[in-house]
């Protein structure tokens, strides 16, 4: 499998206040790699850099084949960057505006408007394509900037937090395009804040906490490493009156049941459910303190 991005012992400091302190990444082509970490954490000065917008002072990083420092151009002819803000001019059309890039880029006024044509109906803005942007819904608008990140087809697009803002509708409309877009051969990198978004997309996640990269892994394994499965009972009133963690076998399961069989009557269950362990569970636990945090373990 060929790496897209290589990232070793990257770091960055502003006004003597480090924010990266050695960053560790990979991500291999057709893959999605979320970035998570709280706000300040470092993920936005990540994609600043390897994207060539913002210099590190020390380590190495190559996007595409071409390393960020030493030939940012080869690395800007082969990304393209979604920031947090849809960057789309509001008094044109969604046309208009697909046009206008792809003339940018270099195409013919008839390879532009055939181009535009194809990327309206591929991120589902044909019927809005003569309207005006300032007209369009959030979600529309996100569309229309990943409609535009692709006049020329990237080898690795980066997100950085693509849905903040958005209704939970745009954002399911969203997340199928991305996933599209990965399982098209593109190496996707995304930094989100929401973890069902990292959950449901990502091949892997990273975690970035103190400027560092402290777990890397499927959701499946961060999961399995950092929850367990929980018998939840409640009673009549549907209030939680015991948490009882099991293996999530049959045989567990049979343990934590004879267990609150064994309890008093007066606090036996109306009603019991499994839960299981989510990413809200994982990053909550890997970013409470540096005294909890668990050694860092990465996951092949």
């Amino acid at each position: 499998m060929t790496t897209a991005i290589e990232v070793s012992d990257l770091t960055k400091q502003y006004r003597g206040a480090p924010v990266l302190r050695g960053v560790d990444l990979r991500a291999e082509q057709g893959e999605v790699l979320a970035l998570l970490g709280s706000n300040g954490a470092g993920k936005t000065t990540t994609i600043s850099i390897l994207t060539t917008l913002l210099r590190a002072d020390g380590g190495t990083a190559t996007v595409a084949g071409c390393d960020v420092h030493r030939d940012p151009e080869g690395v800007r002819r082969r990304i393209s960057l979604t920031g947090q803000s849809a960057a789309v001019d509001d008094a044109l059309t969604g046309v208009e505006n697909v046009v206008m890039l792809c003339r940018l880029s270099g195409l013919s006024p008839r390879a532009a408007r055939h181009r535009a044509g194809e990327l309206l109906e591929r991120f589902a803005l044909t019927d809005a394509g003569s309207r005006r942007v300032k007209t369009y819904s959030g979600g529309m608008r996100r569309r229309l900037d990943l409609a535009l990140s692709f006049v020329v087809r990237p080898e690795v697009l980066f997100l950085d937090e693509p849905t903040t803002g958005v209704d939970p509708r745009s954002r399911l409309d969203l997340w199928e395009v991305i996933r599209s877009l990965a399982d098209a051969g593109t190496t996707v990198f995304l930094t989100t804040q929401y973890l069902e978004e990292a959950d449901r997309l990502a091949n892997r996640i990273a975690v970035l906490h103190e400027g560092r990269i402290i777990r890397t892994g499927t959701a499946g394994e961060l999961k399995a490493q950092f929850g367990s499965d929980t018998l939840v009972a409640e009673d009549a009133a549907g209030t939680v009156i015991a948490e009882i963690p099991t293996d999530g076998s049959i045989a567990g399961l049979r343990r934590a049941l004879d267990e609150l069989d064994d309890a008093d009557p007066s606090r036996r269950p109306a009603s019991v459910q499994l839960r299981r362990p989510t990413l809200d569970d994982v990053f909550l636990t890997l970013t409470a303190t540096d005294a909890d945090r668990p050694a860092v373990k990465e996951f092949a």
